[in-house]
This record gives structure tokens, C-alpha cells and sequence, in this order.
């Protein structure tokens, strides 16, 4: 699960505890959470603040430019840039799962378990 964010976004701040929250129930199967704040370079102080105070324990990145049309165009050309921005990927890259604004924590859970194949834990 990948999710674009910034610390100056209102929506951001506001999901991002259930973002931690689905990391921890399935960070024991085959997921992860990746972050990647849209914050200028020179604001990481501020992002590094946020995921302590969040307990953010995952990948956290920073994206290293000011320009936002390479982050889009890196990621998803069809993005608007609007945050946040949330996709879930399949191994294989596939997108299983995509939302601009804040999300519906139950919508991500079912997209989440109906991705994860057969593992140990039924």
C-alpha cells in the first residue's frame, strides 16, 4: 500500500492513523506500507516530527525534489497530484486498488484481504 501525503495536508493528517492501524493488523502477511511525503526537502524536520509523534514504523520516504509534476509523472501519469493519494499494488505491480483523498479505512481493509493470498494465518 503506498499513500502520498504531506504534512500541510488537512485529509493527510487525518487518515494517517489508520494508515498505521492497517500496517500493524497486516505487516505479519505479505504487505507493507510505504509513505511518501510530498513535503519540500527542506521541511523533513517537520515529516521526520510527524511519523515519530505517529509512531510510524514502516517505510517512510521522502520525495527529494520541489517539482511535484516528476513525482506524479514517476508514479502515475494519470495522477492529478491532489493528496493524499492511496494505491495498493499486487506483487506483479498491478493496481488493485486506488483513491484520491482520505480514505475509507473498511474499503482498504477488504481491498487489503482480497489481495493477500493464502498464507499461514486464515
Amino acid at each position: 500500500l503506498v499513500n502520498f501525503w504531506a504534512t500541510w495536508c488537512g485529509p493527510c493528517i487525518t487518515e494517517f492513523p489508520d494508515l498505521i492501524t492497517l500496517d500493524r493488523m497486516y505487516r505479519h502477511r505479505a504487505f507493507e506500507l510505504v509513505t511518501v511525503s510530498a513535503n519540500y526537502p527542506d521541511e523533513k524536520r517537520e515529516v521526520v516530527a510527524f511519523l515519530k509523534k505517529n509512531q510510524a514504523s514502516g517505510r517512510n520516504l521522502l520525495f527529494g525534489e520541489t517539482d511535484k509534476y516528476k513525482l506524479m509523472e514517476a508514479f502515475d501519469s494519470k495522477w492529478n497530484g491532489a493528496l493524499p493519494y492511496t494505491v495498493l499494488l499486487g506483487p506483479d505491480g498491478e493496481v488493485l486498488y486506488q483513491h484520491q483523498d482520505a480514505i475509507d479505512p473498511l474499503e482498504v481493509k477488504r481491498a487489503i484481504v482480497k489481495a493477500l493470498k493464502e498464507d499461514r494465518f486464515k
